[in-house]
């Protein structure tokens, strides 16, 4: 790309630019829905998680989703056990988080409401972090010390 632009002088630089600008700015707001998938269940519950493991698919998260099935979320996965927290700036739909240990115990839940920075952490540190529509964990009666079955194997 930077070889084509020293080749392009004037207003074909110029207008080279401004289209990659903008696509730019067009696809920092899109949604990611690409991501890799995994099945969880939660007792006889299943769910479809996206897998946001690495920082920038972290950072980005359930932005600019406007809506998401009953039965999916995201999973955030982290290299180690932390305490993990949360906000919901850009994000449109109200959220819970469940702050999840290695081996699959829930730790606490926030409900999160959209668009804001307030922060949401878990408990203690942990791995993982699966975010569902607000009120999935509440409506299945799961909270803090319930089990999530098929998380990926942690590496030591």
């Amino acid at each position: 790309m930077t070889a084509l632009l020293h080749r392009l002088t004037g207003p074909k630089a110029s207008m080279l630019l401004a289209l990659v600008l903008a696509a730019c700015v067009a696809h920092a707001d899109a949604p990611q829905t690409d991501l890799p998938r995994i099945a969880l269940t939660a007792g006889i519950h299943r769910i479809d998680a996206q897998v946001a493991a690495t920082p920038n698919q972290r950072q980005i998260g359930l932005m600019w989703r406007k809506e998401m099935p009953q039965n999916e979320g995201m999973l955030f996965i982290f290299e180690q056990p932390s305490v993990q927290c949360f906000w919901m700036k850009n994000t449109l739909l109200p959220l819970t988080a469940a702050f999840v240990t290695d081996d699959g115990s829930i730790v606490n839940l926030a409900d999160m409401k959209p668009q804001t920075t307030d922060s949401h952490c878990s408990a203690k540190p942990v791995r993982y972090v699966l975010e569902m529509n607000q009120g999935w964990f509440a409506r299945r009666g799961l909270s803090a010390g319930a089990r999530l079955a098929g998380l990926p194997a942690v590496r030591p």
